[in-house]
Protein backbone atom coordinates (compact mmCIF):
# COMPACT_ATOMS: atom_id res chain seq x y z
CA UNK A 1 0.00 0.00 0.00
CA UNK A 2 2.70 2.44 1.03
CA UNK A 3 4.88 1.92 -2.03
CA UNK A 4 2.04 1.99 -4.55
CA UNK A 5 0.66 5.16 -2.98
CA UNK A 6 4.08 6.88 -2.89
CA UNK A 7 4.67 5.93 -6.53
CA UNK A 8 1.31 7.47 -7.44
CA UNK A 9 2.23 10.63 -5.54
CA UNK A 10 5.61 10.73 -7.37
CA UNK A 11 3.84 10.75 -10.71
CA UNK A 12 1.80 13.75 -9.63
CA UNK A 13 4.80 15.57 -8.12
CA UNK A 14 6.34 15.52 -11.58
CA UNK A 15 3.35 17.48 -12.88
CA UNK A 16 2.49 19.54 -9.80
CA UNK A 17 5.34 21.60 -8.32
CA UNK A 18 3.13 22.47 -5.35
CA UNK A 19 3.32 19.02 -3.73
CA UNK A 20 5.63 18.42 -0.77
CA UNK A 21 6.48 15.16 1.00
CA UNK A 22 7.51 15.20 4.67
CA UNK A 23 8.62 12.17 6.71
CA UNK A 24 9.60 11.35 10.29
CA UNK A 25 12.79 9.45 9.46
CA UNK A 26 10.95 6.56 7.77
CA UNK A 27 12.55 4.68 4.90
CA UNK A 28 11.35 2.68 1.89
CA UNK A 29 12.65 2.04 -1.65
CA UNK A 30 9.83 4.12 -3.12
CA UNK A 31 10.69 6.91 -0.68
CA UNK A 32 14.34 6.80 -1.70
CA UNK A 33 13.36 7.42 -5.32
CA UNK A 34 11.06 10.25 -4.32
CA UNK A 35 13.85 11.85 -2.29
CA UNK A 36 16.25 11.54 -5.22
CA UNK A 37 13.86 12.90 -7.83
CA UNK A 38 12.33 15.69 -5.75
CA UNK A 39 14.99 16.64 -3.21
CA UNK A 40 13.76 20.24 -3.14
CA UNK A 41 10.30 19.12 -2.00
CA UNK A 42 11.26 16.27 0.32
CA UNK A 43 11.79 17.00 4.03
CA UNK A 44 12.94 14.55 6.71
CA UNK A 45 12.21 16.06 10.13
CA UNK A 46 13.77 13.11 11.99
CA UNK A 47 12.02 11.06 14.66
CA UNK A 48 9.81 13.99 15.61
CA UNK A 49 6.17 13.34 14.71
CA UNK A 50 4.90 16.48 16.45
CA UNK A 51 7.23 18.63 14.36
CA UNK A 52 6.19 16.62 11.30
CA UNK A 53 2.66 17.97 11.72
CA UNK A 54 3.88 21.51 12.41
CA UNK A 55 5.98 21.57 9.23
CA UNK A 56 3.21 20.00 7.15
CA UNK A 57 0.64 22.46 8.47
CA UNK A 58 2.95 25.42 7.73
CA UNK A 59 3.43 24.31 4.14
CA UNK A 60 -0.30 23.71 3.70
CA UNK A 61 -1.17 27.15 5.04
CA UNK A 62 1.07 28.54 2.29
CA UNK A 63 -1.08 26.72 -0.26
CA UNK A 64 0.93 23.52 -0.74
CA UNK A 65 -0.43 19.98 -0.99
CA UNK A 66 1.43 18.02 1.70
CA UNK A 67 1.97 14.33 2.43
CA UNK A 68 3.28 13.51 5.92
CA UNK A 69 4.46 9.95 6.53
CA UNK A 70 5.22 8.13 9.80
CA UNK A 71 4.47 4.90 11.67
CA UNK A 72 0.72 4.87 12.38
CA UNK A 73 0.58 4.69 16.22
CA UNK A 74 3.23 7.37 16.63
CA UNK A 75 1.75 9.62 13.95
CA UNK A 76 -1.77 9.54 15.37
CA UNK A 77 -1.08 9.46 19.10
CA UNK A 78 2.24 11.19 19.71
CA UNK A 79 1.17 14.12 17.53
CA UNK A 80 -2.54 14.15 18.38
CA UNK A 81 -2.55 17.66 19.85
CA UNK A 82 -0.75 19.07 16.81
CA UNK A 83 -3.19 17.31 14.47
CA UNK A 84 -6.10 18.76 16.44
CA UNK A 85 -4.78 22.32 16.63
CA UNK A 86 -2.93 22.74 13.35
CA UNK A 87 -5.06 20.60 11.04
CA UNK A 88 -8.55 19.92 12.40
CA UNK A 89 -9.14 23.37 13.87
CA UNK A 90 -7.12 25.32 11.30
CA UNK A 91 -8.88 23.66 8.36
CA UNK A 92 -12.20 25.08 9.55
CA UNK A 93 -10.80 28.57 9.04
CA UNK A 94 -8.45 28.20 6.05
CA UNK A 95 -7.88 25.58 3.34
CA UNK A 96 -5.40 22.97 4.61
CA UNK A 97 -4.54 20.00 2.41
CA UNK A 98 -2.42 17.70 4.57
CA UNK A 99 -2.49 13.95 3.99
CA UNK A 100 -1.25 11.91 6.95
CA UNK A 101 0.14 8.54 5.84
CA UNK A 102 0.17 6.14 8.78
CA UNK A 103 1.82 2.79 8.03
CA UNK A 104 1.28 -0.08 10.45
CA UNK A 105 -2.48 -0.16 10.99
CA UNK A 106 -3.92 -2.75 13.36
CA UNK A 107 -1.50 -5.63 13.96
CA UNK A 108 0.78 -4.88 11.01
CA UNK A 109 3.86 -4.76 13.23
CA UNK A 110 2.73 -7.94 14.90
CA UNK A 111 6.00 -9.02 16.55
CA UNK A 112 6.72 -5.56 17.97
CA UNK A 113 4.05 -5.85 20.63
CA UNK A 114 1.55 -3.34 22.06
CA UNK A 115 3.76 -0.27 21.59
CA UNK A 116 3.52 -0.74 17.81
CA UNK A 117 -0.03 -2.09 17.58
CA UNK A 118 -2.46 0.54 16.32
CA UNK A 119 -5.98 -0.24 17.57
CA UNK A 120 -7.05 3.29 18.49
CA UNK A 121 -6.50 5.22 15.27
CA UNK A 122 -9.90 4.82 13.60
CA UNK A 123 -11.74 6.06 16.68
CA UNK A 124 -9.52 8.99 17.57
CA UNK A 125 -9.13 10.22 14.00
CA UNK A 126 -12.85 9.89 13.25
CA UNK A 127 -13.44 12.03 16.33
CA UNK A 128 -11.71 15.00 14.69
CA UNK A 129 -13.98 17.49 12.89
CA UNK A 130 -13.07 18.09 9.23
CA UNK A 131 -10.96 14.89 9.08
CA UNK A 132 -11.23 12.25 6.34
CA UNK A 133 -10.24 8.71 7.41
CA UNK A 134 -9.20 6.32 4.64
CA UNK A 135 -8.62 2.60 5.29
CA UNK A 136 -7.93 0.66 2.07
CA UNK A 137 -7.82 -3.11 1.81
CA UNK A 138 -5.32 -3.40 -1.05
CA UNK A 139 -2.60 -1.50 -2.91
CA UNK A 140 -4.73 -0.74 -5.96
CA UNK A 141 -7.30 1.16 -3.92
CA UNK A 142 -4.49 2.91 -2.04
CA UNK A 143 -2.88 4.11 -5.28
CA UNK A 144 -6.21 5.29 -6.70
CA UNK A 145 -6.72 7.46 -3.64
CA UNK A 146 -3.69 9.62 -4.52
CA UNK A 147 -5.62 11.67 -7.07
CA UNK A 148 -8.47 12.15 -4.62
CA UNK A 149 -6.14 13.56 -1.96
CA UNK A 150 -4.78 16.27 -4.24
CA UNK A 151 -8.13 17.67 -5.31
CA UNK A 152 -10.02 17.31 -2.03
CA UNK A 153 -8.91 19.90 0.50
CA UNK A 154 -8.85 19.28 4.24
CA UNK A 155 -6.82 17.03 6.53
CA UNK A 156 -6.91 13.30 5.77
CA UNK A 157 -5.61 10.26 7.59
CA UNK A 158 -4.59 7.31 5.41
CA UNK A 159 -4.15 4.14 7.45
CA UNK A 160 -2.07 1.62 5.51
CA UNK A 161 -1.30 -1.96 6.45
CA UNK A 162 2.40 -2.63 6.97
CA UNK A 163 2.35 -5.98 5.13
CA UNK A 164 2.11 -6.86 1.45
CA UNK A 165 -1.48 -7.93 0.79
CA UNK A 166 -3.10 -9.67 -2.20
CA UNK A 167 -5.02 -7.64 -4.75
CA UNK A 168 -8.78 -7.37 -4.23
CA UNK A 169 -9.76 -4.62 -6.65
CA UNK A 170 -8.57 -5.64 -10.11
CA UNK A 171 -10.80 -2.97 -11.62
CA UNK A 172 -11.71 0.21 -9.74
CA UNK A 173 -13.53 1.96 -12.60
CA UNK A 174 -16.93 1.33 -11.01
CA UNK A 175 -15.92 2.43 -7.51
CA UNK A 176 -17.11 5.83 -6.33
CA UNK A 177 -14.61 6.78 -3.64
CA UNK A 178 -16.95 9.36 -2.11
CA UNK A 179 -19.44 6.61 -1.23
CA UNK A 180 -16.89 5.23 1.21
CA UNK A 181 -17.59 1.53 0.67
CA UNK A 182 -17.99 -1.15 -1.95
CA UNK A 183 -20.09 -4.32 -1.99
CA UNK A 184 -17.66 -7.11 -2.90
CA UNK A 185 -20.14 -9.98 -2.52
CA UNK A 186 -23.92 -10.08 -2.51
CA UNK A 187 -25.53 -12.16 0.19
CA UNK A 188 -28.88 -13.26 1.54
CA UNK A 189 -29.26 -13.27 5.33
CA UNK A 190 -25.80 -12.44 6.68
CA UNK A 191 -23.33 -9.74 5.67
CA UNK A 192 -19.77 -9.15 6.88
CA UNK A 193 -18.66 -5.52 6.95
CA UNK A 194 -14.91 -5.04 7.22
CA UNK A 195 -12.09 -2.59 6.63
CA UNK A 196 -8.41 -2.80 5.75
CA UNK A 197 -6.66 -6.12 6.33
CA UNK A 198 -9.79 -7.77 7.71
CA UNK A 199 -11.53 -7.56 4.34
CA UNK A 200 -9.20 -10.33 3.13
CA UNK A 201 -10.33 -12.55 6.01
CA UNK A 202 -13.98 -11.63 5.40
CA UNK A 203 -13.71 -12.73 1.75
CA UNK A 204 -12.01 -15.97 2.73
CA UNK A 205 -14.74 -16.83 5.21
CA UNK A 206 -17.55 -15.83 2.85
CA UNK A 207 -16.11 -18.04 0.09
CA UNK A 208 -17.08 -21.09 2.16
CA UNK A 209 -20.76 -20.09 2.06
CA UNK A 210 -23.16 -19.62 -0.81
CA UNK A 211 -25.03 -16.60 0.47
CA UNK A 212 -22.88 -14.38 2.71
CA UNK A 213 -22.34 -10.78 1.66
CA UNK A 214 -19.14 -8.77 2.11
CA UNK A 215 -18.90 -4.98 2.21
CA UNK A 216 -15.52 -3.27 2.32
CA UNK A 217 -15.59 0.13 4.05
CA UNK A 218 -12.59 2.15 2.92
CA UNK A 219 -13.61 5.65 4.01
CA UNK A 220 -14.66 5.66 7.64
CA UNK A 221 -15.28 9.40 7.65
CA UNK A 222 -17.17 10.88 5.95
CA UNK A 223 -19.38 7.94 4.95
CA UNK A 224 -22.61 7.99 3.01
CA UNK A 225 -24.72 6.44 5.79
CA UNK A 226 -27.93 6.55 3.76
CA UNK A 227 -26.29 4.60 0.95
CA UNK A 228 -24.76 2.10 3.38
CA UNK A 229 -28.18 1.42 4.88
CA UNK A 230 -29.60 0.77 1.43
CA UNK A 231 -26.83 -1.82 0.95
CA UNK A 232 -27.56 -3.67 4.22
CA UNK A 233 -31.28 -3.14 4.88
CA UNK A 234 -32.39 -6.55 3.55
CA UNK A 235 -29.94 -8.57 5.66
CA UNK A 236 -31.05 -10.33 8.82
CA UNK A 237 -27.68 -10.14 10.53
CA UNK A 238 -24.57 -7.94 10.24
CA UNK A 239 -21.06 -8.84 11.44
CA UNK A 240 -18.34 -6.20 11.63
CA UNK A 241 -14.70 -7.31 11.76
CA UNK A 242 -11.79 -4.94 12.39
CA UNK A 243 -8.29 -4.92 13.91
CA UNK A 244 -9.19 -2.12 16.27
CA UNK A 245 -10.75 -1.69 19.71
CA UNK A 246 -14.49 -2.40 19.54
CA UNK A 247 -17.32 -0.49 21.23
CA UNK A 248 -15.15 2.63 21.24
CA UNK A 249 -15.78 4.55 18.03
CA UNK A 250 -14.44 2.22 15.35
CA UNK A 251 -16.09 0.59 12.34
CA UNK A 252 -18.57 -1.24 14.58
CA UNK A 253 -19.87 2.00 16.08
CA UNK A 254 -20.27 3.52 12.63
CA UNK A 255 -22.29 0.53 11.38
CA UNK A 256 -24.35 0.11 14.57
CA UNK A 257 -25.39 3.76 14.32
CA UNK A 258 -26.63 3.21 10.77
CA UNK A 259 -28.62 0.17 11.94
CA UNK A 260 -29.98 1.93 15.04
CA UNK A 261 -31.05 4.99 13.09
CA UNK A 262 -32.84 3.05 10.36
CA UNK A 263 -33.76 -0.53 11.26
CA UNK A 264 -32.83 -1.51 14.83
CA UNK A 265 -34.18 -5.07 14.50
CA UNK A 266 -31.22 -6.16 12.31
CA UNK A 267 -29.04 -8.57 14.28
CA UNK A 268 -25.53 -7.35 14.99
CA UNK A 269 -22.17 -8.80 16.11
CA UNK A 270 -18.95 -6.81 16.33
CA UNK A 271 -15.58 -8.56 16.29
CA UNK A 272 -12.32 -6.84 17.10
CA UNK A 273 -9.99 -6.16 19.99
CA UNK A 274 -11.59 -6.02 23.44
CA UNK A 275 -10.62 -3.44 26.03
CA UNK A 276 -7.05 -4.63 26.60
CA UNK A 277 -3.55 -4.43 25.15
CA UNK A 278 -2.05 -7.57 23.59
CA UNK A 279 1.25 -8.74 25.05
CA UNK A 280 1.18 -12.27 23.62
CA UNK A 281 3.61 -12.98 20.82
CA UNK A 282 2.81 -14.86 17.63
CA UNK A 283 1.78 -14.35 14.03
CA UNK A 284 -1.35 -12.48 13.01
CA UNK A 285 -3.56 -15.56 12.81
CA UNK A 286 -2.50 -16.64 16.31
CA UNK A 287 -3.34 -13.24 17.79
CA UNK A 288 -6.64 -13.22 15.88
CA UNK A 289 -7.59 -16.54 17.46
CA UNK A 290 -6.78 -15.23 20.92
CA UNK A 291 -9.08 -12.27 20.31
CA UNK A 292 -12.02 -13.92 18.53
CA UNK A 293 -11.09 -12.64 15.07
CA UNK A 294 -10.25 -16.06 13.66
CA UNK A 295 -12.12 -17.59 10.75
CA UNK A 296 -13.75 -20.29 12.86
CA UNK A 297 -15.35 -17.78 15.20
CA UNK A 298 -16.69 -15.73 12.28
CA UNK A 299 -18.07 -18.91 10.68
CA UNK A 300 -19.78 -19.92 13.90
CA UNK A 301 -21.62 -16.60 14.08
CA UNK A 302 -22.67 -17.00 10.44
CA UNK A 303 -23.98 -20.53 11.07
CA UNK A 304 -25.99 -19.30 14.05
CA UNK A 305 -27.70 -16.61 12.00
CA UNK A 306 -27.84 -18.07 8.49
CA UNK A 307 -31.08 -20.04 8.89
Amino acid sequence: MRDSFIEAVCERMDENKNIFFVTADCGAPALDKLKEDFSDRFINVGIAEQNLINVAAGLALEGCVVYAYAIAPFLTMRAYEQIRQNLSIASQVRPVNVNLIGVGAGMSYVVSGPTHHCFEDIAIMRLMPNMTVFSPSDWKLAADFAGYTIHKSGPKYLRFDGKTLPLIYKDTDNIVLENGFYKLLNGDKVCIISTGYMTHKALKVASEFQNVGVIDVFILKPLNEKLLFEAIKNYRHIITVEETFINNGGLDCLVSKVIRDNRPNIGFDNLGISDKHIFELGNRDYLHKLNGLDEENIKEIIWENNW
